[in-house]
């Protein structure tokens, strides 16, 4: 596809003057179908400004560096994974297995969701101090939530703090093999289930 072409479907139409939360909203999304088509080293402020058929100025009026784009987007993300999560908490039943199994099928969903483009943010996330620790800002907030999520069926101790980011640790690896089809998606929910029980069951 040419790059005009590009632009063409990436501008918005009919073209009027957007507010800057629905400007911000049209590059999100065009970064993320970037991603998609071209990879994570393909996105660059200048490139987004192209495929969004706007001036850079914009772009870096939103964004700044590379650095904020790619922490917009995993708090664009976030936001979204969180949303799930809290849906299906909010309409789940009361046993330790429901909420096991609200915590995989949730965090698993919300990756394939997104499809192969969060790894390559996640994996840009590490390739910078500054980056790492957004990431871990909004890790240590899924672990907090699932900590107070299994609280009432955990040891007096509570789940540990060591177990908790070994959850999270499988939860990364086994969506990221189910995004590029190593495993079925139920394979990885089910697997991060009984990882989620164990850990409940060693606290005790």
């Amino acid at each position: 596809m040419s790059s005009q072409s590009r632009n063409q479907d990436d501008s918005a139409s009919p073209r009027r003057r957007l507010s800057r939360e629905e400007r911000l909203r049209q590059l999100l999304d065009v970064s993320w179908r970037v991603i998609g088509q071209e990879g994570t080293d393909a996105l660059t402020l200048g490139h987004l400004a192209e495929r969004a058929a706007i001036a850079k100025p914009v772009v870096y009026d939103h964004f700044r560096t590379r650095n904020g784009l790619l922490s917009a987007l995993y708090e664009d993300f976030d936001v979204r994974q969180t949303a799930l999560i809290d849906a299906a908490i909010a309409a789940s039943g009361p046993s330790l297995e429901d909420k096991a199994e609200v915590i995989a099928s949730s965090y698993v969903d919300c990756v394939l969701s997104q499809g192969r483009e969060i790894p390559g943010v996640l994996a840009a996330l590490d390739g910078s101090p500054e980056l790492a620790a957004v990431k871990r800002r909004y890790q240590q907030a899924f672990i907090d939530k699932c900590r107070r999520l299994l609280a009432p069926y955990a040891g007096s101790q509570g789940v540990s703090q060591a177990g908790l980011w070994a959850m999270l640790g499988a939860a990364e690896a086994l969506s990221h093999a189910a995004v590029i089809g190593d495993i079925a998606q139920a394979q990885a929910s089910d697997e991060l289930r009984e990882t989620v029980l164990a850990m409940v069951a060693r606290s005790r």
